[in-house]
């Protein structure tokens, strides 16, 4: 009687912690899954609207060196929290007669995109084409189209540049900064041309409206390449990196080719071009290639391994496991994380080469689309508890 009475004891011991066991498990995996739950950065979005009409050569050669510089600008941004907002750019041109008359001669070269090689090319390719030059017009256009982040605590900015009366076409500047509030987005006007007759051409009213700035530049200034010390190991460092992406997909091996083309086209530039852009390929925040590259995308979603079509990889990763696949992956991840960091450093010194060497030069105020924006950006960030080390 005794035993049984002990058995009896056992078993509802064993019944009990069974079942309370089981509540503590859901509530530990509930509380991981909370506590793993990704942080979104915060992000920075910049439209750049250039004028192509005739007179835009000049502010065209600006644009492909200016690239690379305002990435490099946006990428050294800081939050409060220490964190780094993620980089988002577009590309709209206006003033080009053969574009579409119904929508004001404005063409969406590329929406909001951390694929920066994109962007480059088209610059590279772009050329003007007399037309007529309706600022409104693009400027409400891309406030329209573009997917703007909703939230307010985001630095979301816009660069026009061009030349002509800024009042041209049917849609005014005042319905345009009145989107530009609605959106919270700020908007920077650069007349290419004199500083005065920017102002008798209106440049400076939707500056002033949207909480922006106005500024002059001289479209046909040549961009000045100070050659450093450091130019030649972020060349070096820059074909290192280019070593550790894995193209795939069906587009994969062709914008690999892309990646390696537009370094060569800004290595038309110059070395210092060359080094600028490798710098802005340093910052993962700013440079993602996450459509044709599996480093990139694994970082994304780790179940794209068992998503892939593994006859477009390299001939050499075809036949691996999904796991040995995955452990590849994760040692070029290190590899890049390691020249990226690398990159980073040399590129700190030779930004301080740079600046040390400006102050030494007589530049008698001349702005470029390239200083126009950096001063631009500096000021504005700190807006959005943001700043520039």
């Amino acid at each position: 009687m005794q035993r049984t009475a002990l058995a009896i004891c056992a078993l509802s011991l064993v019944l009990i912690f069974s079942f309370a066991k089981k509540p503590q498990t859901t509530q530990a995996e509930t509380i991981k899954k909370f506590t793993e739950t990704k942080v979104v950065p915060k992000k920075i979005q910049a439209a750049i609207l250039l004028d192509v009409s005739n007179s835009m050569d000049g502010l065209i050669e600006q644009a492909k060196a200016q690239l690379w510089n305002m990435v490099n600008t946006l990428g050294r941004v800081k939050c409060d929290d220490n964190s780094k907002p993620q980089i988002e750019v577009s590309l709209y041109e206006y003033g080009r007669s053969s574009n579409s008359a119904a929508n004001g001669y404005v063409k969406q070269l590329v929406s909001f995109t951390q694929d920066l090689d994109s962007i480059s090319k088209i610059l590279f390719n772009l050329n003007t084409n007399g037309g007529e030059e309706y600022c409104g017009k693009v400027i409400y256009t891309s406030l329209d189209e573009l997917k703007w982040n909703e939230k307010n605590d985001q630095y979301k900015v816009i660069f026009i540049a061009g030349n002509e009366d800024f009042l041209q076409g049917n849609v005014t500047y005042t319905a345009a900064c009145a989107k530009a509030k609605e959106k919270g987005v700020i908007v920077n006007t650069i007349y290419c041309g004199d500083r005065m007759q920017g102002i008798r051409e209106h440049w400076n009213l939707l500056g002033e409206c949207g909480n922006g700035s106005f500024t002059n530049i001289n479209q046909n200034e040549k961009i000045i390449d100070i050659p450093t010390p450091y130019d030649s190991t972020l060349i070096v460092l820059n074909n290192r990196l280019n070593a550790t992406y894995i193209a795939y997909g069906a587009q994969g091996k062709y914008r690999a080719n892309m990646q390696k083309e537009v370094d060569e086209a800004n290595a038309t530039l110059g070395n210092g071009m060359a080094a600028q852009r490798a710098a802005a390929k340093s910052m993962s925040n700013a440079y993602n290639n996450e459509s044709w590259d599996l480093v990139d995308a694994v970082k994304s979603d780790k179940d794209i391994i068992n998503k892939l079509d593994k006859k477009t990889l390299p001939d050499n990763l075809k036949n691996k496991s999904n796991k040995d696949l995955l452990l590849y992956i994760e040692q070029k991840q290190a590899d890049r994380s390691a020249i990226q960091k690398e990159m980073q450093t040399v590129n700190e010194k030779r930004n301080v080469f740079i600046a040390d060497a400006k102050k030494k030069m007589a530049t008698n105020g001349k702005q470029t689309l390239e200083s126009a924006i950096e001063t631009s950006i500096r000021e504005q960030v700190k807006r959005f508890k943001m700043q520039i080390p």
